[in-house]
């Protein structure tokens, strides 16, 4: 089984990517559940979705303790989380951001398999707006291989329609080109 835990702030669509991750799960044969962790928060506010992915039937309901893969949508919400808590010790933490994983791991101690992108700047560029969901969704599918571009495109394309679908493919497959991952030994240094 495949766990992906995502953090974003509300408005930013974690909740949108985890269900995407399910829904390509799902078509392409294997069983898959996406869900939320929010109360009444606001817009901005931290949320945590998460997807499992199996080629079995899934009976856990519980949140992810333990994932195999972590995906920060926002920088910021490093100052105040840990991303890392709990991850499985060959984890892939994916993270939206103008630093390489090299200064990533130097400034927080991460020592497991990092993946860096420029979400934020790739989604303003071909979507028009800062919201990085989907752009994230390529660095996953790099830096992962769990799911693979084509698995994406047709849940993308019906949750968003053809003009905006195609604008969200867009910056996936940039994120995708432009994703580097470095395999660090996993634990936190500090």
């Amino acid at each position: 089984m495949q766990e992906i835990r995502l953090h974003g702030r509300g408005g930013q669509g974690a909740v949108t990517s985890a269900e995407l991750v399910a829904i390509a799960a799902i078509n392409k044969g294997q069983c898959a559940q996406a869900f939320p962790s929010f109360g009444p928060e606001r817009r901005g506010a931290p949320v945590v979705a998460f997807s499992r992915i199996d080629d079995k039937k899934i009976n856990i309901r519980a949140k992810i303790y333990n994932p195999d893969v972590v995906i920060v949508l926002d920088p910021g919400l490093l100052a105040l989380m840990n991303p890392t808590e709990g991850m499985k010790a060959d984890g892939i933490l994916i993270l939206n951001t103008k630093k390489s994983p090299e200064e990533i791991r130097k400034t927080y101690g991460y020592k497991c398999k990092i993946a860096t992108v420029d979400a934020s700047k790739i989604a303003i560029e071909e979507v028009g707006r800062p919201i990085v969901n989907t752009t994230l969704l390529g660095s996953f599918i790099k830096a992962t291989g769990i799911l693979k571009m084509e698995d994406i495109t047709e849940p993308i394309m019906n949750r968003f329609g053809p003009k905006l679908g195609a604008k969200n493919m867009a910056a996936l497959k940039r994120a995708f080109e432009e994703t580097i991952v470095k395999e660090f030994s996993c634990g936190k240094t500090h």
